[in-house]
C-alpha cells in the first residue's frame, strides 16, 4: 500500500473524529517522517554538554520589579492531559492528593489565586471532566472570571507497529487514540483560539509548565528576565541530580544552538553517556515561558507546525497488558522549541522549581516532612534538610501502583527530613511515628508483610 493510501485512513479515523485539520496536518508530517524511516534517534557525538548560564538567583534587583510589574500580563499554563498510568490509575493524576489534604490541582489554583494571575489548563479528552469538576467544587472563583479555564490537547491515532496501519482495539476503542506528546500545546492554542483570546486580552507572556510540578509557580524575576530580554522562549534549567536519569535534558548542537534531547530519543548505545548526570549536568524544568506574540508570528510563518524534533515511542496499545498490539506513538516535547527557534534562551534556576511527580517513590518523597507547602503554596524542600531531596527506590511488586502504596502508608508517611537515602524491597506496611534517618535499606525476604510503628530507624540496612 504507497503512502497516499495508507494516510488516507489515518485521515478518515481522525476526520470522523472531528480532529481540527491542523491536527491532521501536523500528524501527516511526523508520520511522513516515520514511513520514511526516520526514528528522531539524536546520537552523543552530536552535541555536547552546557556548561554555564544566566541564573535566576543572582540577577540584579531590578528585574524582579520589572517582573511585579508584568504579572497583569501573564497566565499560568498547566499541562494537565496525563492519567497517573504509571501509578495504575485511569483518571487525571492531578488529582492526587499532596499535602493537608490538597491535590495538585488544588495547590496549582491556590497559586495563581495567591498572586491574582490566571489558570488556564491544557486538558485531554480524558482528563478535562473530572478536573473542570474538582475547580468548580473547590475554587469556584476561577470558573467566575472571564477567562478560558482551559482548552483541550489534541487526539491522534496509535500507529501499528508491524505495517503502520491504524490500530484497532475493539474491548476499548478509546485506547486506539493518544495524546501527540506535551509539544502539542502550541498548535493546540491556535485551534481552540486560545491563542488569540490572550493576545487581544492584553497578555503578552504564558509560563507553561506541567501540573504535577508544585514548584514552578510564576516567578516576578524570571518574568521580568524574559520581558526585557524580548526572547521568544525562555527555557528553565536545574542541576541534574541521580534521580534524573529519565526526562530530558538541554544540550548544545557543535553550531553552539541549543537542543533538547529526550530519554527516547538517546540511541541504546548512548544510553551509558545520557545518563552520566557528572557529564551532563543540566536537566530541563519544563517550565518554558513564551512571548506569545512572538509565538504567533512563527506559528503563522510555519502554517501552525513548528516543525519539532519528532519522538517515536514504541508501547503496547494497551500499556497494562505487555501482551498486546506493539504500536508507535508520536510525539513532540513542549521544550524541545528551544531547538528550532535560534533566539530561545535558558536559565538556570534553583532545584526546588523542580519539583514534579511521576512514580510513588516521588510522591513519599512530597508528602514527607522533607517538603513543606510555603505561604504562597510552592511546593519546597524543607528549610531544615542538610541534604538535596530524598532518594527515594520503593519496590515495584509492593508500591508501584497508588492503591497498593496508599495501603502501605495507611495513616501518614515516614519522617524523612534528616534522611538522604531509603530504599525499601519487600512488603513492608508503615504505622504512626515512623522516622528514617541518614541511608536506610529495608528488606523483607518474608512473605509475610511486616509493620513499623513507633520507631527511628538511622543509618542502617535492616534486613528480615
Amino acid at each position: 500500500m504507497d503512502f497516499d493510501n495508507k494516510f488516507f485512513e489515518f485521515e478518515k479515523k481522525m476526520r470522523t473524529e472531528k480532529i481540527p485539520e491542523v491536527a491532521i496536518q501536523n500528524f501527516k508530517y511526523y508520520y511522513t517522517q516515520l514511513v520514511e524511516g526516520n526514528t528522531g534517534l539524536i546520537h552523543a557525538s552530536e552535541v555536547n554538554p552546557i556548561k554555564s548560564l544566566p541564573n535566576s538567583e543572582t540577577l540584579p534587583e531590578k528585574y524582579a520589579k520589572l517582573g511585579k510589574s508584568a504579572l497583569p500580563h501573564v497566565v499560568n499554563i498547566r499541562l494537565n492531559g496525563g492519567l497517573g498510568t504509571s501509578m495504575g490509575l485511569n483518571k487525571a493524576k492531578s488529582l492526587i492528593k499532596v499535602k493537608t489534604n490538597f491535590s495538585f490541582l488544588d495547590i496549582v489554583a491556590l497559586q495563581v489565586q495567591q498572586i491574582e494571575t490566571s489558570l488556564i489548563l491544557m486538558n485531554s479528552f480524558v482528563t478535562r471532566e473530572d478536573s473542570i469538576a474538582l475547580l468548580s467544587k473547590n475554587h469556584p472563583n476561577l470558573i467566575q472570571r472571564n477567562f478560558p479555564l482551559d482548552f483541550l490537547q489534541h487526539k491522534v491515532p496509535k500507529i501499528r507497529k508491524s505495517d503502520l496501519s491504524p490500530v484497532v482495539w475493539e474491548k476499548d476503542p478509546n485506547l486506539e487514540w493518544c495524546p501527540p506528546g506535551h509539544g502539542d500545546v502550541y498548535a493546540a492554542l491556535v485551534t481552540s483560539g486560545t491563542l488569540d483570546w490572550l493576545i487581544q486580552s492584553g497578555i503578552k507572556y504564558v509560563l507553561i509548565s506541567n501540573v504535577d510540578n508544585l514548584g514552578s509557580a510564576i516567578d516576578p524575576t524570571i518574568l521580568g528576565y524574559l520581558a526585557e530580554s524580548n526572547a521568544p522562549v525562555l527555557m528553565e534549567v536545574v542541576d541534574r541530580s541521580e534521580m534524573d536519569i529519565k526526562g530530558g535534558f538541554p544540550v548544545y548542537r557543535h553550531d553552539g544552538s541549543p537542543l533538547l534531547w529526550e530519554t527516547a530519543q538517546c540511541p541504546p548505545e548512548d544510553i551509558y553517556i545520557y545518563q552520566d548526570v557528572h557529564y551532563f549536568k543540566h536537566f530541563n524544568a519544563n517550565n518554558i515561558w513564551i512571548n506569545l506574540s512572538k509565538l504567533k508570528i512563527e506559528m503563522q510563518r510555519n502554517e501552525n507546525n513548528l516543525h519539532l524534533p519528532m519522538i517515536r515511542n514504541e508501547k503496547t496499545i494497551d500499556v497494562k497488558d505487555k501482551n498486546s498490539t506493539p504500536v508507535y506513538q508520536l510525539e513532540t516535547a513542549m521544550g524541545s522549541i528551544v531547538s528550532v527557534n535560534k533566539d530561545a534562551q535558558l536559565i538556570k534556576v534553583p532545584n526546588d522549581r523542580f519539583c514534579p511527580v511521576k512514580m510513588t517513590n516521588e510522591l513519599l518523597s512530597v508528602r514527607s516532612d522533607a517538603y513543606i507547602l510555603t505561604s504562597n503554596y510552592r511546593l519546597i524542600l524543607n528549610p531544615k534538610r542538610k541534604f538535596t531531596a530524598p532518594i527515594i527506590n520503593l519496590d515495584p511488586k509492593y508500591y508501584k501502583f497508588l492503591a497498593d502504596f496508599e495501603a502501605r502508608f495507611p495513616e501518614e508517611v515516614p519522617s524523612l527530613i534528616d534522611c538522604n537515602k531509603v530504599s525499601i524491597e519487600g512488603d513492608f506496611k508503615f504505622g504512626k511515628n515512623v522516622i528514617l534517618k541518614g541511608e536506610v535499606r529495608l528488606i523483607n525476604s518474608t512473605n509475610k508483610q511486616v509493620t513499623l510503628e513507633d520507631i527511628v530507624i538511622d543509618d542502617t540496612e535492616w534486613v528480615i
